[in-house]
């Protein structure tokens, strides 16, 4: 049969597909529109599998929080190229999917791929879809959310570097005087990549291997060994002043931590909790 350019327009239009895969499309399901675009998924599974195996280290991160402040939520979309990453439907889509994990609060990645999109789709299928549009591999690979109660403080949002990470903080106070000293921790969130809040929410297997380099270390440079646990423990300090954000040099003005930074601004403030995602 014959197939109508505006149909094959509309089509494109619609699953952001190239013309002439929507031309077959069309023609494969005799002209039956929506039969075309379950052709067109069809294409993106398949593509999906075929390069399950590709790097998807390029993307954009968006993090978000809800108008009230009590929420906030970082996503990755992931693809193979910068090309991809920049482009403006790409952007669009990793930011639909923001909006939806904001106002849904997934409990996980897991959770947030089985939400709906919408023309039917969930966050999943649309995912699959436009691999096989775009024709590279793209991926939901990460997402992480603060979730706070009314009168528990504020969340803030912070982009760095055109989408490439993305981060939140949670502060213990809420009002706009609050709001510049919590971007500018989220700022430093993106730069020194703090592995924890302070040193009590550091994972107990980065201690020990923390602890394990620090004795090999001492070991290297001719220390006894019964000195070795002590000295270990030591560098187990620096290691804390330097990968746990409240202990971090701020780096606006290193002669201050963070935690200090913090409180010059109001003597009860701090930060609560934080999540970073970055490209890479």
């Amino acid at each position: 049969m014959s197939i109508k350019a505006s149909d094959v327009k509309a089509l494109r239009d619609q699953t952001g597909a190239g013309m002439m895969d929507c031309k077959k499309a069309l023609t494969e399901s005799n002209g039956d529109f929506d039969k075309a675009i379950e052709i067109l998924r069809l294409k993106g599974q398949k593509l999906s599998v075929k390069r399950a195996d590709r790097e998807a280290k390029e993307g954009v991160v968006i993090a978000k929080t809800s108008h009230n402040k009590n929420n906030g939520i970082v996503v990755r979309l992931s693809c193979e190229t910068d090309f991809v990453a920049k482009g403006e439907d790409f952007i669009k889509m990793a930011d639909a999917i923001a909006d939806i994990a904001l106002s849904n609060l997934p409990e996980n990645n897991e959770a947030l791929l089985t939400l709906p999109f919408g023309d039917g789709m969930t966050i999943g299928e649309k995912v699959v879809e436009q691999t096989g549009v775009i024709g590279e591999k793209i991926e939901l690979s990460s997402y992480k959310k603060i979730v706070t109660e009314a009168g528990q403080g504020q969340v803030l949002p912070y982009i760095h570097m055109g989408y490439r990470a993305g981060v939140i903080v949670a502060l213990n106070l809420e009002g706009p005087e609050f709001e510049e000293p919590g971007k500018n921790v989220a700022m430093q969130v993106a730069a020194m990549r703090p592995v924890a809040l302070d040193k009590d929410g550091v994972d107990a297997s980065i201690v020990e291997k923390e602890i394990e380099i620090g004795k090999e270390q001492a070991r290297q440079e001719g220390k006894p060994e019964e000195m070795l646990e002590k000295i270990a423990l030591g560098k187990l300090g620096k290691f804390y002043k330097q990968s746990t954000l409240l202990n971090q040099a701020y780096v606006k003005d290193s002669k201050q931590s963070v935690s200090a930074y913090l409180k010059s601004i109001n003597g009860d403030l701090t930060i609560t909790d934080f999540k970073h995602i970055e490209l890479g």
